[in-house]
């Protein structure tokens, strides 16, 4: 008996080493849990084209937003644990959703496996390049005279955006209102078209920021961006206290085979080390990430007990 099991131990053993060297025969479907545009969306198209490359396979993106990114996550927790569907992962459904909605239909750390950590970045205050608000005081100062008249837009309830509006409204006593759109990319768009007053967001702003059709006036971290060195932190503009940034991730399903979660690892080092993609990251003043699949878990972990305090600090309701 003793024998049969060793063997049947050595032939899984043997089947999935196999799995992993042939691993993958077909396009692997990267989960994006939010609509297109956004700092979720931006990432994993940047990193999709280079990965799929040393993988040998197409990587198709399958955005899915709404609810925060609940939908899209949970669709990738449900999904098949064989390595052809992977998530970008990110601080709102991965960290932040857990502490405002009372059922989630994943648990972000169960649920999966962690594979890489890949960038991390500071949101930035911007408007309109029509706005009349021309600095982050200008926009405290109007909110304070008109409590409710201003508005922002997010990725959803839970989302970076809403939690560095929701922190910068309880930071300086003022009353702004929350707009939740399915992603950022469309909330971009309303700012551009007047229908909101300003976001607070990652990377998406930065190229209309650079072509002049919006304007920056704070960056959420304690040093200023090296994709927009000319914008002051929260900190520079009289407004302490407005610390907000948003991290990245790839993730599978759980029980996806060890061996798949560390050749996925494996490639994606490889293109976060890469010469051009460090400078693409760069522009979007992103922080490089890399690492192993441990380490990503132990983050993960990590911020999910911090973001418990910064949810209720921030004031954000439980949906």
């Amino acid at each position: 008996m003793k024998l049969f099991q060793l063997l049947a131990s050595l032939l899984c053993a043997f089947a999935g080493a196999a799995s992993a060297q042939s691993y993958p025969v077909k396009p692997i479907v990267m989960i994006v849990p939010f609509a297109p545009g956004g700092g979720v969306d931006t990432m994993a198209r940047l990193i999709a084209q280079p990965l799929s490359q040393r993988l040998g396979q197409p990587i198709v993106i399958d955005n899915r937003g709404g609810a925060g990114g609940n939908i899209g996550t949970e669709a990738a927790a449900r999904a098949r644990p064989d390595g052809y569907t992977i998530v970008m992962g990110s601080v709102s459904p991965n960290a932040v959703n857990t502490h405002l909605y009372s059922r989630l239909g994943f648990d972000p750390i169960k649920d999966f496996e962690p594979i890489v950590y890949v960038s991390t970045v500071p949101n930035i205050l911007v408007v309109a390049t029509n706005s009349p608000i021309k600095t982050a005081k200008d926009l405290v100062d109007a909110a304070r005279a008109a409590p409710g008249k201003y508005t922002y837009g997010s990725a959803g309830v839970g989302s970076s955006q809403h939690l560095a509006a929701a922190i910068l409204g309880t930071v300086t006593g003022t009353n702004m209102m929350h707009v939740p759109y399915k992603g950022a990319g469309i909330a971009q768009q309303d700012l551009l078209a007047g229908h909101i007053s300003f976001m607070i967001d990652t990377t998406g702003p930065i190229a209309f920021v650079q072509s002049g059709r919006m304007r920056a006036l704070a960056v959420a971290s304690r040093t200023r961006s090296p994709a927009l060195p000319n914008v002051p932190t929260f900190e520079e503009a009289g407004i302490p206290g407005v610390y907000s940034s948003a991290w990245y991730g790839l993730m599978a399903p759980a029980g996806t085979p060890r061996e798949i979660v560390s050749r996925l690892n494996t490639e994606a080092n490889a293109v976060l080390r890469d010469p051009e993609m460090k400078k693409r990251l760069a522009a979007l003043g992103a922080d490089m990430g890399g690492g192993s699949p441990e380490e990503f878990g132990k983050f993960v972990a990590s911020e999910v007990a911090r973001y418990a305090d910064v949810v209720k600090a921030s004031g954000a309701k439980l949906d």
